[in-house]
Formats: structure tokens, C-alpha cells, sequence
């Protein structure tokens, strides 16, 4: 525990890196509104049945919590990417080079058991997230989540640059979401239409969305 606190704070400074480490918040610099069309179909797709269960893989958000709860769901959340930075979950690729291994980052994480959930927040954490981890991030979210569940993810278009900001997402409306600025993730790359296809191509459908800010909303059921 001590190392891996250690990192943290090194990646995010001292207070940050423990309010991460116990609760996935990061430091507020600001928040910008904008509307969200996936969102939006991701609200439609859960419908009226409450206590339904919601995955967030994004950071801690008091906002979306209470937003899912009070419509009568049940929210789990996993701060998958600051997970993923963990010195304990490294491991070495078949050519000796230092990877993050998903063998053991999973022993640890995204622990459910099969067809669990009925909603699953990915935001845009496949953009971020250690290439090794991806795949196997995918495939345990295809085991979790229930047929018939819906997946909601961001992936970046080019136009966004190597620096486009990591944000946390708040659902303050059916289809309005804030966003604020978390850590200093960088963007590991930009996948097009067919290497999203390819990367949810266990689940039955997929439905784009183009947004106005670099940003294309996949609304995907299992």
C-alpha cells in the first residue's frame, strides 16, 4: 500500500493523490456543460424499471450517484484507469518489454460475477487506458453485463490532438453531462469505426453517435 500511495502522489500531488486513492476524486478545475446524445440513449435504453445495476468506470462522481439512485438504481464504480497506473500490476511482455499486466490488474479489478449489470459507463477510458488492458477490459465487461445491457463509451476522433484533456463525466441531466478536468492522463491513441466494431465484436450491436467536440458517443448492447 505504501508504494503504490507513493506513485500516486507522484502522479498527482499529495492531497490528489489520496483523495484518488480512497475515493477516485480528482482536482476540480472547472467544469464545462455539453449535451450528450449517447447519454441520452443510454437513459432510453434502461427505461422506467428501477433497481437496476450500473457500472461507472470513471472516477467517483457524487453527482452521477445520486442522479442513478434516486431513479432507483443500484451504482457501482471503479476507477478502472487510476487502477491501471498501480507499480503492483506490472508485468513483462513476451519481447521482455515492462507492460501492465491484465492477468493481474484483473485478479484485482472489474471483479463481478457473470451478467451482473444492466448499464455499464465507460466513458472514454479506452483512449487512455494501457494498450495491454484494453481486450481484456472489453471481454470482462462483455462477462458482467447482463444480454441486453447497454455500454455507454467516448472514443476521440483525430482532430482531437495527443493533449485532449482526461475529464470526469457528471450526468446532470437525460442528456446533459459536465465535464471536468481530472488527471493528466494522456491519450494513447484514436481508434476509427472499425476498431471499435472490432473491439466490442462480441456484443449485438453498436449505434454511433458525432458529436461537435472531437468526440464520437457508441451506445452498445450486449
Amino acid at each position: 500500500m505504501g508504494s503504490s500511495l507513493s506513485f500516486f502522489k507522484k502522479f498527482l500531488g499529495d492531497s490528489a493523490a489520496e483523495a484518488a486513492q480512497v475515493t477516485g476524486v480528482s482536482v476540480s478545475q472547472g467544469r464545462v456543460t455539453r449535451r450528450s446524445s449517447g447519454l441520452q440513449e443510454f437513459v432510453r435504453a434502461l427505461g422506467k424499471e428501477e433497481g437496476l445495476r450500473i457500472l461507472d468506470l470513471g472516477p467517483t462522481s457524487p453527482t452521477n450517484i445520486a442522479r442513478l439512485t434516486e431513479q432507483g438504481h443500484k451504482v457501482y464504480n471503479e476507477d478502472v484507469l487510476l487502477a491501471s497506473m498501480d507499480p503492483a500490476f506490472q508485468g513483462q511482455a513476451e519481447d521482455g518489454k515492462a507492460i501492465v499486466s491484465p492477468e493481474k490488474f484483473l485478479a484485482e479489478n472489474l471483479r463481478h460475477e457473470r451478467n451482473k449489470f444492466d448499464g455499464v459507463l465507460c466513458w472514454d477510458v479506452p483512449d487512455y487506458l494501457s494498450e495491454s488492458l484494453v481486450k481484456p477490459m472489453v471481454e470482462r465487461l462483455h462477462t458482467i453485463t447482463k444480454p441486453g445491457g447497454v455500454l455507454l463509451a467516448f472514443f476521440h476522433t483525430r482532430d482531437a490532438g495527443p493533449e485532449a484533456p482526461y475529464y470526469r463525466y457528471h450526468m446532470v441531466g437525460n442528456e446533459a453531462l459536465e465535464l471536468q478536468k481530472g488527471p493528466r492522463f494522456r491519450l494513447q491513441r484514436v481508434f476509427n469505426n472499425r476498431h471499435i466494431e472490432n473491439l466490442f465484436k462480441d456484443f449485438s450491436s453498436l449505434k454511433f453517435f458525432l458529436a461537435k467536440d472531437n468526440v464520437r458517443e457508441v451506445l452498445v448492447v450486449r
